[in-house]
Order: C-alpha cells, then sequence, then structure tokens
C-alpha cells in the first residue's frame, strides 16, 4: 500500500515544486535587478557531466565543450567553414615525392646507361613538354642509396599464432626525390607513360630485398611493394607558431608541446580516440621554438583539419612529471598513463577561459583568461550546470537561472515568435536511416533494398514526429555541406510499386499474406537502441509500413551498450536504425570504404563497391577542393543508386538565446559596438562567443542590424 502511495502522489508532488519554481523562481529581469555578477555569467545547461577535460583523451560532447573553451588547437573553422589560424599564425602545405630508380631498366628508345645523378636532367628533357606537371615541380634532388636490416613479422596460417619474423636486407637503390608546390596524387602518371608499364611491373625485387636465411626469401614476395616502395608521395605541413602565448600558469607555449601533444595521441600505452588521425604522419620536426614540421607517409587530405586538436602543455605532463604524480598517489609509475593524471580533473591550457572547479554531477566552472592572446572574453565566467532532466533543464531556462536552450521539436513553432528569445535553427551535419546487414542474403539485392524504401511513407515521420523539423535526405553527407549533390532526388513513395519489384524477384504473397518465396517468409528483426522516442516511433511506423505489402518485420530495444556490443559491433543482426553525425569532412573512408567491413568497425552493413572504393580512397587523397566536390557528389549518387540504406531524414536543431546576448565589437575609437548573435555557414551560434555580453534591458537595433 505503502509503495502504491509512493507511485501515486510522488510524481504530483514533483510537478507541483517544478510548477511553482516556474512562478517563484525570479526571471531574468528580477535577478539581474541589484545583482551585476548574473550580467557576466554565462550558464550552459548540460544533460550530463563531463568525462575527462583532455582533448586528446575526451570524446563526449560535454567533454569536448568545456574543452573548446580551456584549450586552443593550432588552426580552426571560421564563420565560412575555412581554416584560419589559431595557435599556428600560418601554415603551409607542400608535397615531397619519391621515385626509386632502377638505372638497368629499359626505358623509351632503348636501354640507356644514366647514373643515378643523369636521372633528373633525362627526366626533364622527357617531360619538358608537359608544362602543368614542371610547373608545380619545385626541385629535384637525388637520395643516395643505403643498406639497411629490417625484420618482417609474417602472419600464420594460425591466426592466433605469434607471426614468424624474418630478417632480412633492404638495399635501397638511389632515389629521386621531387619537391612539389602544390600537393598532387596524379604527380607520378606522366612518369609512368613514360618509363612504361614495364618499369615498375617488372621491378627486380629480388636484387634489392634479401632474406637472410635464403629459404626464406619466397615469404618475403607478397611483401616487396610494402618494402620498397617504387613511388611514395609524403604531404608536409609547416606551421609557424604564435610568440605571444602562454599558458593559464604562465608558462610559454611553443613547437615542443605542439610535439608532445602529437607524441602523447600515438603513445602505445595511450587510448587516444584521435589515433586514426594522426597515423599516417610519418615524422614531427621541430624547427624551431614556433616552427615544426609534419610528414605524412601517404596522401590525407583530412590532414590539416586534425590540427584543431586543443594543445596540451608539455611542462605538466612529461614522463617524469606523470612518475613524480604517480609516486605522490600511491600508483604504480609502470602503468600510470595520461588518462590516470589529475589533469584530466583540473586542465591547463592556452583558451579563452581558465578552470576553476569541478563538482561532479552538479556543475563545472572557468573563469575569464584576461591575458588571453586573442583578447579577453566579455564574460568573467563560464558555468555548465549538469541537468539531466529535460523538463528541470525547459523550466531553468524560462527562469534564466540557463542561458542557452535547445527546443524540442514540438515547441518550435511557439518559441521562435517569442519576443524574449531569439531563436536560431539549422541543419546540421546528423542524418538518421534504416541500414540493412548486406550479408544476410534477403538483402543482397538491390532491387530489394530499394523495394523496402519505397514502402516506407517518410514524409509523415518529418510532420509529425518531428513536427515538421526535417528534411529529407538522398546520401552519405550533409546536406548543408558542399559534397552532397542536390540533384539527387529521395525514393518516392510507392508501395504497389515496390511490391510490383518484389514479386519479379520471386516473393509472392501466402494465404497468410505474408510475401513468401522458396517455401521462406521475407521476415526479419528491425532494432535499435532504447531511450530514443523518435527511433522508437521510426519502428513502429516502418513495421506497419512493411507489412501493408506482406513484409513480416519484427521489432526490438535494445539498451546504448548492448545494441553495440552484442549487435552493431559483432555484426549480429538483420536490420536497424540509427544515424550519422559526419561533419564537414568529405573523407567517408571509415563508414563506406569494404576494408572497414569487419567486427567493431563502421561499415558495419558490409557495403562493398568497387567504384565506390575508388571514390573514397582519390577523395581522401585529393587537395584541390573542386575536384573532391565533383568526386564526393560522384559517390553520393552510386550510394544513393545502391541504397545500402533507407535514407530518411536530418532534423532541424533549434536554439534559444535571451536576446539581451549580444556580440560586442569594439571600434577604433575604443567605443563598444552591439551587434545581434548570428550562426556561422553551418548553424554554430558560439562561434563569437568570446565577445557575448549580457546587457541589463533588450537592445534595439536598426533595420540593419
Amino acid at each position: 500500500m505503502i509503495v502504491k502511495k509512493i507511485l501515486i502522489y510522488f510524481p504530483i508532488a514533483l510537478f507541483l515544486f517544478l510548477a511553482q519554481s516556474f512562478f517563484w523562481v525570479p526571471t531574468y529581469d528580477k535577478q539581474a535587478v541589484g545583482n551585476p555578477a548574473r550580467l557576466v555569467k554565462y550558464v550552459q545547461g548540460s544533460s550530463g557531466d563531463a568525462h575527462i577535460l583532455n582533448p586528446v583523451l575526451s570524446a563526449d560532447s560535454s567533454s569536448s565543450s568545456i574543452n573548446e573553451l580551456v584549450f586552443d588547437g593550432l588552426i580552426d573553422l571560421d564563420h565560412k567553414l575555412k581554416y584560419r589560424p589559431r595557435l599556428a599564425k600560418s601554415w603551409t602545405q607542400f608535397e615531397e615525392a619519391t621515385l626509386t630508380l632502377n638505372t638497368s631498366a629499359f626505358l623509351p628508345g632503348g636501354k640507356i646507361a644514366v647514373t643515378d645523378v643523369d636521372w633528373p636532367n633525362t627526366l626533364l628533357a622527357a617531360l619538358q613538354h608537359n608544362t602543368e606537371w614542371t610547373k608545380n615541380l619545385r626541385f629535384i634532388e637525388v637520395i643516395p642509396g643505403k643498406s639497411v636490416r629490417k625484420v618482417l613479422a609474417v602472419p600464420q596460417i594460425d591466426a592466433k599464432a605469434e607471426p614468424q619474423k624474418i630478417a632480412y636486407t633492404l638495399h635501397q637503390p638511389p632515389r629521386l626525390k621531387f619537391t612539389l608546390n602544390n600537393i598532387d596524387q596524379d604527380f607520378f602518371e606522366p612518369i609512368k607513360q613514360w618509363l612504361g608499364e614495364d618499369y615498375f611491373d617488372k621491378f627486380p625485387y629480388d636484387q634489392f630485398v634479401r632474406a637472410d636465411e635464403p629459404s626464406q626469401q619466397e615469404k618475403l614476395q607478397s611483401d616487396y611493394k610494402k618494402i620498397l616502395p617504387l613511388t611514395e608521395h609524403n604531404p608536409v605541413i609547416v606551421f609557424d607558431l604564435r610568440v605571444d602565448v602562454t599558458f593559464h600558469d604562465g608558462h610559454p607555449f611553443d613547437s615542443g608541446d605542439v610535439l608532445f601533444t602529437y607524441e602523447s595521441i600515438m603513445d602505445p600505452k595511450g587510448t587516444s580516440p584521435r589515433k586514426s588521425d594522426y597515423e599516417p604522419v610519418k615524422n614531427a620536426q621541430v624547427l624551431g621554438p614556433h616552427k615544426i614540421r609534419f610528414t605524412y607517409k601517404r596522401l590525407f587530405s583530412s590532414a590539416i583539419g586534425s590540427w584543431a586538436m586543443g594543445i596540451l602543455p608539455e611542462h605538466l605532463l612529461t614522463r617524469e612529471k606523470l612518475v613524480e604524480e604517480a609516486k605522490a598517489r600511491g600508483r604504480d609509475p609502470e602503468v600510470f598513463t595520461l588518462r590516470d593524471s589529475d589533469f584530466g580533473r583540473e586542465p591547463i591550457g592556452t583558451g579563452p577561459f581558465k578552470f576553476d572547479e569541478w563538482k561532479s554531477d552538479e556543475q563545472i566552472r572557468l573563469v575569464r583568461n584576461d591575458k588571453y592572446w586573442d583578447g579577453a572574453p566579455e564574460y568573467e565566467e563560464y558555468v555548465m550546470r549538469i541537468i539531466p532532466d529535460s523538463l528541470t533543464q525547459e523550466m531553468e531556462f524560462y527562469a534564466g537561472a540557463v542561458d542557452n536552450y535547445s527546443v524540442q521539436p514540438h515547441q518550435v513553432a511557439r518559441f521562435s515568435t517569442d519576443e524574449k528569445y531569439q531563436s536560431f535553427s539549422s541543419l546540421g551535419y546528423f542524418y538518421s536511416y534504416i541500414g540493412y546487414n548486406l550479408r544476410n542474403p534477403l538483402f543482397a539485392d538491390r532491387d530489394v533494398r530499394v523495394a523496402l524504401g519505397m514502402a516506407i511513407d517518410i514524409d509523415p515521420i518529418i510532420e509529425y514526429i518531428l513536427y515538421g523539423e526535417g528534411e529529407r535526405v538522398t546520401g552519405p553527407y550533409p546536406k548543408i555541406s558542399d559534397w552532397y549533390d542536390p540533384e539527387v532526388k529521395p525514393l518516392p513513395y510507392d508501395p504497389k510499386g515496390a511490391l510490383a519489384m518484389l514479386n519479379a524477384k520471386g516473393w509472392r504473397k501466402n494465404a497468410d499474406g505474408w510475401l513468401e518465396k522458396d517455401g521462406k517468409i521475407f521476415e526479419f528483426n528491425l532494432i535499435t537502441n532504447s531511450g530514443n522516442p523518435v527511433r522508437k516511433n521510426i519502428l513502429t511506423i516502418v513495421q506497419e509500413s512493411w507489412r501493408k505489402i506482406g513484409i513480416k518485420c519484427n521489432t526490438q530495444l535494445f539498451e546504448w551498450a548492448v545494441f553495440l556490443k552484442d549487435f552493431v559491433n559483432a555484426l549480429k543482426y538483420d536490420a536497424l536504425v540509427l544515424g550519422w553525425s559526419t561533419g564537414i569532412d568529405p573523407d567517408l573512408y571509415q563508414i563506406w570504404h569494404s576494408s572497414q567491413a569487419g567486427p567493431r568497425q563502421l561499415n558495419f552493413v558490409g557495403y562493398k563497391n568497387a567504384e565506390a572504393d575508388r571514390l573514397i580512397t582519390r577523395i581522401r587523397r585529393e587537395y584541390d577542393r573542386e575536384k573532391q566536390i565533383v568526386m564526393a557528389r560522384e559517390l553520393h549518387r552510386i550510394i544513393a543508386r545502391d541504397q545500402p540504406y533507407t535514407f530518411l531524414y536530418v532534423a532541424k536543431s533549434t536554439q534559444l538565446l535571451d536576446k539581451k546576448i549580444v556580440i560586442v565589437e569594439t571600434e577604433e575609437g575604443g567605443e563598444k559596438k552591439y551587434e545581434k548573435i548570428y550562426p556561422t555557414k553551418d548553424g554554430r551560434i558560439r562561434y563569437y562567443f568570446n565577445k557575448w555580453k549580457k546587457l541589463a534591458t533588450i537592445p534595439q537595433f536598426s533595420s540593419a542590424g
């Protein structure tokens, strides 16, 4: 009886409490009266606490929102989505490419005896007519040959057995090193055309790669091209760093901190989720206190974007410092890593705000960095309050205790016209989809997947579940990006046409109304994660849509950790409802390349298309944006044609701010000018956050803004 009363009266009491909070907690206007400190403190509500305040190790949004204020990267994105300098005041990109020489090869015109020093002139003479190629070439030099001893680990037939180690000597032939003005993945094509295919197909690897044990020579053959690459692209980025930057503890920032951050990410004992972005780096070289060079071992057009990573203070986190901290805390120094350090709870960076305190599951408080190299922020404090309950967060915002609120779809129409708030709506980078496990014979046929998509009326999902706050999408890129092909049309809603396509594939309705072929009913499970009401509703709608044409779809919800571990990562599912947030980069290698279709990889639907693979590889190697756009849109069309996903929609995100919050611009004479807050091209409203200020009253702007 007592339990029953609790279950009845507790929700009522909670509602009354929240209701009185709405009426009795002072509004922002009243809070500000006689309390000017509220004007200089920004309060952000968060549904979850941060995990670790170290940009190298964090992977959750709450941690990232704090880290981006405490730490600076070398670069970031401006309001037009172009890279702009931050801790790096400038940078240059170029390429060093190498060609391995075979002076015994038959060259065009017959066998000619040229020494390695004669090669540059011979090559230039042969390609002097190619003005585009010669224009990009800065200079050529010869790298002398040398011999080095190495060991190759060869996997055994038994995957569990230790790899066999084969010792060998590489007699590296001389190489031509080309320094290029611009990175060009097709640079070697004219050279290959001149030398002929035989030069590469019949290269005498056996002369240069010799196993210590002759009996093991054959085992090296499959790795010849890896041991001795005949051509190599080595993009280079050189950063010139700012000289006027200090960490929050007063220690000067320099190139050693950048090198340390990179090495921390790549530490074999570390657990950085950023490692894949830096694995392509071949070597890092400090060229001076404020100059550093990164050479890449292959073409990787996403390289520059990775340097938005927050930079760590080397002087606080060296191995010696970690050993010292481990001993002081009674921990084993041998296993003590950066993730174990208290730095993750008390970070020190170069950013516009300094860390002050962290009360777990309550709040994180930052204070203004008055010595910030790019000018101190207008706000004196930044507080992230942990408010897990969405209703409580909403009430706190209306009361003025929280300065920002993510509006629910059903609230958008009401609050977009409220004179007290400024509203910002954007599409963003996220899209939702139904993914099919292409390893399942049911989904192996492209026409079947198309039919499944045609049977679903997606417009009502957008209208009734998202309250109109969404748009159809047709492919793997964000709709707001240049990579997305707007000419690709969504699948039509045509259940009769869908049924006809399935009939053509041999599926016929049985006496019970289910589609049947070869004695088997068209039946499968559609799953998603629990705790997401939109995805739960999609399951219901899609299930009913497919039932109408005779497909038996069973739906299930699983807790997120179980959903990932037992189904997605294990590749043990039929179909699922999920979403991607892909960012601005056109590189989709991890999600769509056929090599990434194994367990715990992101191409978990098992999509394989040779043409798509070719485009994906070329996109991540291409540095010319216009060429990337052409190839990305072609990739979009291929994936839209193959329909490994039924692409659903991109939901709009709407943010509310008090109208008293403005951007402050300081004119040449020192006069303060107020401007309306406006979003960036991709919908970010906090790009100018350091210039935000809260006024005591709503400002009046001219019609021009």
